[in-house]
């Protein structure tokens, strides 16, 4: 059985502009977390969607799965969905990671360590092995775990070159995955 995956990306987080963000816990204004949360039930409501929300345990998203959780939501924390781990270099300006570091990643994108994290074909063996059970589920997800997901599914488990990678969604897009 194929799970549909209804995955929303999480608000802007307060700090992240030209910065290194995969596991930085950056907080989100609590505003736009509620607003989310809202659209995500009302959308929820319309479509049938189970009332459980799945959420990495960064607050970025888990914020949103707190609000969800308060109109009568399960809320589910699972650390597979945290983003992608960039080493030495979360958190830091990209302005501030050397050139030669970046160029030694996107020659080899999949394997290489950024930052001596974690390899973007580790991140996508454990985004790919993520399944909730059941016929839908809703996530409140990071870009990366969302575009390896989509990555997975239009391509299969080919691992990507750095040109090839897409644009992330924007902040509250709502993505069907599998």
């Amino acid at each position: 059985m194929t799970t549909s995956i209804h995955a929303w990306r999480h608000p802007r987080p307060r700090g992240a502009g030209g910065h290194c963000i995969g596991r930085t816990d950056l907080a989100v204004d609590r505003r736009k977390a509620r607003r989310l949360a809202r659209r995500i039930h009302t959308a929820a409501c319309r479509e049938g969607l189970p009332r459980v929300v799945f959420t990495s345990p960064l607050r970025r998203c888990a914020e949103v799965g707190r609000c969800l959780r308060r109109l009568g939501w399960r809320h589910c924390i699972d650390p597979a969905l945290a983003e992608a781990d960039f080493g030495r270099w979360d958190g830091r300006r990209w302005a501030d990671i050397a050139r030669a570091d970046i160029d030694r990643w996107c020659a080899d994108f999949a394997s290489h360590a950024p930052g001596g994290g974690e390899p973007l074909r580790t991140f996508m063996q454990r985004a790919g092995a993520w399944q909730p059970g059941g016929t839908a589920a809703v996530v409140v997800a990071h870009a990366g775990w969302m575009l390896t997901r989509q990555w997975l599914q239009a391509r299969s488990a080919s691992p990507p070159l750095a040109a090839d990678w897409p644009a992330p969604p924007t902040y509250g897009e709502r993505w069907l995955l599998r």
